[in-house]
């Protein structure tokens, strides 16, 4: 993982990037009618997911971010059912066969959760990434629009300012309580089509 002065966006695309490759690549697995929707799903997470979501835990996710994981997520999805953007599908009606087909699920989402863990066990422990994520840095702020910062992501998921949540990590089963609480995201209403 690649941590630059632009942020987690270009790590992110690489990601992207990688992601799709091995998702193409995989197209004779997608195309078998021999396996089933489960199995594929199944594949998909293991192959391509895991190869999406390396090293997700640095990354600081802004709106636009977030729209970029679940726009891969809908391509992933898209390609397995065999529907093209041109059907006119939305991703809540993805978003149900999916569901139809293995139930219950994670989606991307994932990614929140693995950070609040991670950092819950950063936290916990003694040691380099322990100092390095508590540390500051010298130096002014710059003019503009202040950019988001890691632990902003923290503070907005968990509601607990950077101090607070040092103290709540040391709860191991409220700690887990509250990255389940956070890692849950709100269904967003969907739009009424003209």
């Amino acid at each position: 993982s690649v941590i630059t002065d632009e942020g987690s966006k270009p790590e992110l695309l690489c990601r992207i990037a990688q992601a799709t490759a091995a998702l193409t690549r995989l197209k004779p697995v997608w195309i078998d009618k021999s396996i089933s929707l489960s199995s594929m799903i199944r594949l998909m997470r293991s192959l391509v997911t895991s190869i999406f979501l390396y090293a997700c835990e640095s990354w600081t996710l802004t709106a636009e971010l977030q729209r970029r994981i679940q726009a891969m997520e809908m391509r992933c999805y898209r390609k397995i059912l065999h529907i093209s953007y041109k059907d006119h599908v939305t991703n809540e009606e993805i978003r149900a066969k999916i569901q139809q087909a293995i139930g219950p699920h994670e989606d991307l989402t994932i990614v929140k959760r693995r950070k609040l863990q991670w950092y819950g066990h950063v936290s916990r422990s003694l040691g380099l990434a322990k100092t390095i994520l508590q540390g500051t840095v010298k130096g002014g702020r710059r003019q503009g629009g202040q950019r988001k910062r890691w632990e902003d992501n923290i503070r907005e998921w968990t509601g607990l300012e950077f101090g607070k949540s040092q103290r709540a990590v040391e709860n191991r089963e409220k700690w887990r309580k509250l990255v389940a609480k956070s890692s849950v995201v709100p269904q967003r209403l969907s739009r009424l089509r003209n």
